[in-house]
């Protein structure tokens, strides 16, 4: 009798133990958010049955008590008995957008000058660099001097010659937050000029994809990653700029340890004026006329498998066409990026590119008829590979873009 009590409360310990152990490790695999067309119910995909109960969503006859826009907590419970989380769901209606895969130019201007490089000064009295002793970094903006707004690298240069080595009050800004410093120019000894010992750069240029086109918002997207600056890798904070039209020319192909590039030419037929660059890409508002004819529904992160997909690029001129792929989810369900890792299987596209090249980022990827998502980035060890962003987490910026917009109209 007490061999199978024993034996009884092994298998038991075993039980709670797998349990436990599965609580844990599906921990990551749901989110804190979902969304949910209106009627449907949630549907978490983990490797043990999960079950959403709606507590005073909807009655016993199973009809639903909230509304579109409306949002309310799921308790989510293993076999519909062990509580595991509690998630916060928003009913939305269908979503639909024109999906693109164009490429796109873009013509950047900073909100002042981004400093990307430091130098120090040779003068008659030694070596120093005196923005540096004044506490400006490599990425920082620099926004004015001595109460003159700074444009443009012309601008700076001018206040700084021309400052007969006085000091002078800098405004910056370093990731976000104003700051302020005193700087005192050094002669250089060669040019007989006085410097301050940094390059800075005003303006970016660049090719990338665009992902789709909200007619509800109005709204263009593209890359699924912020636009960075090539030397310091920081986000560039942007004045103004625009998106415009390109033909792909020509093709740098990829391969392990070298990402490849689409080399296009810019028609300037202007697309849309950037409104946003953020980390999970650029957006603006439409200026052209878009033929909204076949509309795509976007899949909501919930409803993205692992397994085969398509990726609609271009790789010549400017019309994209669609590849095979594969994608996998990665990560923690609450990320914001880097959410698919996308493996090219395409052999036509391989042929072409070599997997995936810089200016694809932004490519729609498709599964079942929906928008799942778009590439991002490259792996540099294996170009075939490369990490994809949800088209849900699009759409959220895209609607923040328009809500934006609409303030500043009115205001």
């Amino acid at each position: 009798m007490k061999k199978a009590i024993k034996f009884l409360f092994g298998i038991l310990f075993i039980f709670c133990s797998c349990i436990f152990t599965s609580i844990y490790i599906m921990s990551g695999s749901v989110a804190e958010n979902y969304k949910v067309n209106h009627g449907e119910e949630l549907q978490v995909d983990t490797f043990m049955p999960v079950t959403a109960v709606y507590n005073g969503v909807k009655t016993s006859q199973g009809v639903y008590t909230r509304q579109v826009g409306e949002s309310f907590e799921v308790d989510l419970k293993i076999f519909g008995v062990i509580p595991f989380s509690t998630v916060n769901v928003e009913i939305v209606d269908d979503m639909y957008v024109q999906v693109l895969g164009n490429p796109f130019g873009m013509k950047i201007y900073t909100d002042g000058v981004l400093v990307i490089e430091s130098a120090d000064i040779v003068t008659n009295d030694g070596t120093l660099n005196p923005a540096e002793n004044a506490g400006i970094k490599v990425g920082d903006y620099i926004k004015s001097v001595n109460g003159e707004v700074v444009t443009c690298n012309e601008d700076l240069l001018k206040i700084v010659t021309e400052s007969g080595g006085s000091a002078m009050n800098f405004e910056a800004v370093r990731e976000g937050k104003s700051f302020s410093c005193e700087v005192v120019p050094a002669l250089e000894k060669s040019s007989g000029l006085y410097r301050i010992g940094i390059w800075v750069r005003d303006s970016s240029a660049g090719i990338g994809t665009l992902t789709f086109y909200s007619p509800s918002n109005d709204v263009v997207c593209g890359l699924g990653h912020g636009i960075c600056d090539a030397d310091t890798d920081t986000l560039l904070s942007i004045e103004e700029g625009e998106l415009v039209e390109a033909d792909i020319v020509e093709v740098e192909k990829g391969s392990t340890g070298s990402p490849g590039a689409l080399k296009g030419k810019l028609t300037y037929d202007r697309i849309a004026d950037i409104s946003l660059n953020c980390e999970v890409g650029v957006y603006g508002i439409m200026q052209q006329d878009i033929n909204t004819a076949n509309l795509t529904e976007i899949a909501l992160k919930q409803e993205v498998y692992d397994g085969k997909a398509q990726v609609l690029c271009t790789v010549n001129g400017d019309t994209p066409k669609l590849y095979s792929c594969e994608i996998k989810k990665i990560g923690d369900s609450n990320a914001t990026t880097q959410n698919l890792l996308v493996t090219i299987t395409d052999n036509e596209l391989i042929n072409a590119t070599g997997g995936i090249v810089q200016g694809m980022s932004g490519s729609p990827i498709l599964q079942d008829g929906k928008l799942v998502g778009a590439l991002t980035h490259v792996l540099v060890d294996d170009s075939k590979t490369g990490y994809g962003i949800y088209a849900e987490n699009m759409l959220e910026t895209v609607q923040s873009v328009a809500e934006n917009n609409k303030l500043k109209e009115a205001s």
